[in-house]
């Protein structure tokens, strides 16, 4: 039995390739582009997940964590090494007793 109600996921795969289209036609706007489409991609494997397609949904939501990871590399890498340099400290003056 087929239903009339429009398809949802085929709509956001139409808005996803628009934005896809927009980002790279945009010098400007690319690299927004690029995150909102890693964040949109997490969501619809989060999406997928729940809905009940588990396979599917872990694959584009750890796609989507790996594109959102290397376009946030310039600020997670920094905070990383700020992060061991301060753990670092405390294990040094943890060690002395005065």
């Amino acid at each position: 039995m087929r239903t009339n109600r429009p398809n949802v996921f085929a709509f956001v795969l139409i808005a996803l390739g628009a934005l896809i289209l927009l980002g790279k036609l945009t010098p400007f706007l690319g690299s927004l582009f690029g995150l909102l489409i890693a964040v949109v991609m997490i969501g619809l494997g989060y999406y997928g997940i729940r809905r009940g397609n588990a396979f599917f949904g872990w694959l584009v939501l750890i796609l989507g964590a790996i594109m959102l990871m290397s376009k946030l590399a310039w600020l997670i890498v920094p905070l990383l090494g700020i992060g061991l340099i301060v753990y670092g400290i405390s294990t040094l003056r943890g060690r002395r007793s005065y």
